[in-house]
């Protein structure tokens, strides 16, 4: 199931705000990266894995964005947003792991127009000292191997899912967006060094759970900003034998336009905000050492792949 993004003008989103006026039962605002964030929903339980999953913004600040989330008598899933405000209204969404991707597009949105600082859909992992990102589309095994290369001695968290970058002369800087992360239930039968971690959370009707990586990885297991050196893409393709080759950066981003950028929350998506991001990602492959892995193996021996011909490590 996926979703389309209805533009708003600010005279729609103004009567949208007032409509539902009497809906906004609860209320936070949470920090994402420098930016302010407000949810407003009547939805307890969004309030809750919110409040969870991103860092905690004094209420005293004025947010960069707003995200509502309610339920109406449509019942159908509907996305509106708002550029020139930064605000988007999600109906009827029951489905966290959404509600909380949309959240870092906003923030995204803002912080790519405003400050020259773009999203990546993607894990990042420090192994000491050096950044290695997994960028994949859906499905591919990208939550799976990033959970795999922590359980490393000298990895740490970024991110499992997004993160912000800065491009400067140097080498790129990945910083973290969130304070928690929202894990499949079957992560601990993947890799057994989670399943106390599994036993610990609450999972949704979706079978997931916002979770701290730290109740089994230890206090120092995240960390909020790494040097990119490597970039791993994913793809899943059985009629390749090859599980793992070296990439120019010409023919990394030809696989990351013809995958939407492995992104399926890019709120504008117009000529413009299009072609911002080919001409980041262009840069960041440039700066990076790219390969393109082919899950078709076991995750054992795909993870085994990665270490051996990526990073160097057994």
């Amino acid at each position: 199931m996926t979703y389309s993004v209805e533009i708003l003008s600010t005279e729609e989103k103004d009567r949208l705000f007032d409509l539902y006026g009497d809906r906004y039962l609860y209320t936070a605002k949470s920090e994402i990266y420098g930016t302010c964030i407000k949810l407003l929903t009547d939805k307890e339980y969004v309030k809750d894995r919110w409040e969870d999953n991103f860092y905690t913004m004094s209420e005293n600040l004025r947010s960069h964005g707003r995200l509502i989330v309610l339920n109406d008598d449509r019942g159908d899933s509907r996305v509106m947003y708002d550029p020139t405000t930064r605000t988007a209204f999600l109906l009827n969404f029951d489905y966290y792991g959404w509600i909380k991707s949309i959240t870092l597009a906003i923030a995204g949105d803002l912080l790519e127009d405003n400050h020259q600082i773009y999203s990546v859909h993607g894990a990042a992992i420090d192994i000491g000292g050096r950044g290695v990102s997994i960028i994949a589309p859906s499905k591919m095994g990208k939550t799976t191997h990033a959970w795999g290369l922590l359980r490393l001695e000298e990895a740490r968290l970024i991110t499992d899912d997004w993160y912000y970058v800065r491009l400067s002369s140097r080498r790129p800087l990945a910083f973290g967006s969130e304070k928690n992360c929202y894990i499949d239930a079957d992560i601990g039968k993947i890799w057994s060094d989670y399943q106390g971690l599994v036993d610990r959370a609450e999972f949704d009707a979706q079978e997931r759970a916002v979770v701290n990586v730290r109740w089994v990885m230890g206090p120092g297991s995240v960390i909020p900003m790494t040097t990119i050196y490597n970039i791993i893409l994913l793809k899943r393709d059985r009629d390749d034998k090859k599980v793992i080759r070296e990439m120019e950066p010409e023919e990394a981003l030809e696989y990351l336009e013809t995958h939407d950028f492995c992104n399926p929350h890019q709120l504008v998506r117009d000529r413009r905000k299009m072609g911002l991001r080919k001409r980041f990602f262009r840069r960041l492959l440039e700066r990076s050492s790219v390969h393109m892995v082919n899950t078709i193996l076991s995750p054992e021996e795909t993870q085994a792949a990665i270490r051996d011909s990526i990073i160097g490590m057994d």
